[in-house]
């Protein structure tokens, strides 16, 4: 399966991509790029890592406040580095592979908080894409695309509200579930176990209020980034534009493509901006 999925995106990829380069008028792009404003470009740039610590800082608060792992950013970094050159996002296990390590628990219990995050983000996006909705017209394809992610993120949040509120009962169930097999009963109880610890910090009081406001940074941050570099291409934009921008990537890289989300990328970004 995994396999078929690499295949495709490889196909997607190379398909979008080459679509790009026959559509898109690459004398017009090397024209922009000769007169690039390099101090729009360097605060774009810049904004890049600023985000990875906004998302690192983020991070942070999905764990309880008295255990804390350490080297969240550079974890972070090594799992962006992977996903450029590892398929199927794999660089998301890479990171939380290298928190579990360093900070000595088990892998399910920070694969918990990437789950958090990974629903926090979705419903940020979602949310961009239906104030955009009022603001521009937005492709078909993006908004059925929004609406069943809405709609698997809100079965997400309901799973891990249980989880978090009730964590005893849904054990309780699983165990019912897997009680014909004792072997699969063992091993899922206690990856039930530890993945319910990485629910801790959203239990925690005192770290919503934060969780809240880092999430808005973790997409302000490379609005301001991609908008930034619009005027660094000499495309005087309204800020709307750099949230299209974000919402479009944001929902494409979904989309299984080759590493580094070539062509899938690409293509939303030429897309909002059309």
């Amino acid at each position: 399966m995994s396999r078929l999925r690499l295949a495709l995106g490889i196909a997607i990829s190379v398909a979008l991509f080459a679509y790009l380069l026959t559509t898109v008028n690459l004398a017009q792009v090397a024209e922009r790029l000769r007169h690039t404003h390099l101090g729009w470009t360097a605060i774009s740039v810049l904004l890049a890592p600023i985000g990875l610590c906004v998302r690192a800082a983020r991070w942070r608060y999905l764990f309880t406040p008295a255990d804390r792992p350490p080297g969240l950013l550079p974890a972070m970094m090594i799992g962006y580095m992977a996903n450029n050159i590892l398929p199927l996002r794999a660089g998301e296990l890479v990171r939380v592979y290298v928190v579990a390590r360093r900070w000595g628990r088990g892998f399910w219990a920070v694969l918990g908080t990437l789950v958090v995050e990974r629903v926090l983000d979705s419903l940020a996006i979602v949310g961009a894409l239906a104030i955009l909705v009022f603001l521009i017209p937005v492709p078909k394809i993006f908004q059925y695309t929004a609406a069943t992610l809405l709609a698997v993120d809100l079965v997400a949040v309901a799973i891990l509200v249980t989880l978090a509120v009730a964590p005893e009962a849904a054990a309780r169930l699983l165990a019912r579930l897997t009680v014909r097999w004792p072997h699969v009963e063992h091993r899922a109880t206690r990856i039930f176990s530890t993945f319910v610890q990485g629910l801790d910090g959203v239990r925690a009081r005192g770290n919503l209020v934060p969780l809240i406001g880092w999430t808005l940074l973790v997409w302000v941050v490379p609005a301001l980034s991609a908008w930034t570099m619009l005027l660094a291409m000499d495309l005087h934009l309204p800020l709307t534009a750099a949230w299209t921008v974000l919402a479009f990537v944001g929902l494409s890289i979904s989309i299984p493509s080759a590493p580094g989300y070539v062509g899938v990328f690409h293509y939303a970004a030429v897309l909002a901006l059309e």
